[in-house]
């Protein structure tokens, strides 16, 4: 226990926590890892296996190959939505940490939506990974490298239990670097915003983007469904692909009224997201994967209308696109003031002067 022995961090409190999980989709974990800090140590350890949720929990062998579970090893384990309530009792109240926090806020986000479960909100997740990349001088900010240079060896890559305290010695070092304890102003300093599961009732509305993408190919992720091979299980990481946030090219026309803007992405466009987003940095604007308060614009695909658009502006009942979790913050915001312009794909064509797809 942390109380046993002196504080490394006097009052740096937080909970890391890492995901293994059966296949490509977000929403089929089958490990969870989690570490309790006080003052800077360890205080706590949490590690099980699990099913994921019925329907979605086909094990993928590439998945298997990466952490070693089988669908044989946890076939006596609880579904994700059993372990649930003893996984939110052990986080209370703490802020969460994780190596790539994006990835394990949507199995929390999809796990919750497949298992039918209502979400109770109030978890924020900060990311290490961002985190060392901004204090870090290294080629890689991969877990092993960062950890490395924490301090922290990493035996055992890609168990749940080994990555999050990999995760927590990041985090622990780093504050004593900077010399604070206070773990929102560690992250705040170098523009790292939290990622936060919001509060629903089931069944949920609008589901998220990940589950979303594989309810019409659900019979490929279930256990019990016939005649499937692996060569025909999805490889959904790919398509649930969001790209890398590039920096504006310095070449840009200033000109030109993309360049100096802050821009986000929702829903399916013409093309891939990661080539929307470098079409966005070569007119010189700064892309980004959620909505915060430096964003200027939000891009909605899905084959949302301006009409679509002003109603839901203007508190008329939106269509589902309308509802997705990107569009609602960025609707809140403008609520309060941020000065955000919603646009259509076609509007965002036109800008760009480009016709989808693009010759190639």
């Amino acid at each position: 226990m942390a109380g046993l022995r002196p504080p490394r961090v006097r009052g740096l409190d937080f909970t890391a926590v890492d995901f293994e999980t059966a296949n490509g989709f977000r929403g089929s974990p089958c490990a969870i890892g989690m570490v309790r800090i006080r003052d800077g140590n360890v205080d706590e350890l949490y590690f099980k296996r699990m099913r994921p949720p019925a329907g979605f929990d086909r094990f993928d062998p590439r998945n298997v190959e990466i952490h070693g579970i089988t669908p044989q090893r946890v076939a006596a384990e609880p579904r994700f939505g059993e372990l649930f309530g003893e996984i939110r009792e052990f986080i209370g109240t703490d802020t969460l940490v994780a190596h790539n926090a994006a990835f394990d806020a949507e199995v929390f986000e999809s796990a919750l939506e497949v298992s039918g479960l209502d979400s109770p909100g109030g978890l924020r997740m900060l990311c290490s990974v961002r985190l060392a990349r901004a204090v870090y001088q290294l080629d890689s900010h991969a877990l092993p490298k960062a950890a490395a240079e924490a301090g922290f060896h990493l035996k055992h890559h890609h168990h749940a239990l080994w990555d999050a305290r990999a995760a927590a010695a990041i985090v622990v070092d780093i504050a004593e670097r900077q010399r604070t304890n206070r773990l929102q102003q560690l992250f705040a300093a170098q523009q790292i915003e939290a990622e936060e599961l919001e509060a629903w009732t089931a069944p949920r509305a609008y589901e998220s983007r990940a589950t979303r993408q594989v309810r019409s190919y659900a019979h490929l992720l279930d256990a019990t469904a016939a005649g499937v091979t692996d060569a025909m299980m999805p490889d959904l990481m790919r398509w649930q692909e969001e790209g890398r946030n590039l920096p504006p090219s310095p070449e840009a026309d200033p000109g030109h009224p993309l360049y100096g803007q802050h821009l986000v992405f929702s829903g399916n466009l013409a093309l891939p997201r990661p080539e929307a987003k470098a079409l966005a940095a070569e007119h010189g604007a700064t892309t980004s994967s959620k909505v915060i308060g430096a964003t200027t614009m939000l891009v909605i695909g899905d084959g949302v209308s301006l009409q679509d658009i002003e109603q839901a502006v203007h508190g008329g009942a939106p269509v589902a696109p309308m509802q997705a979790r990107k569009v609602r913050e960025a609707l809140a915001r403008r609520a309060k003031g941020q000065p955000i312009r919603i646009l259509t794909e076609s509007e965002f064509r036109e800008l760009l002067g480009q016709r989808w797809p693009l010759p190639r």
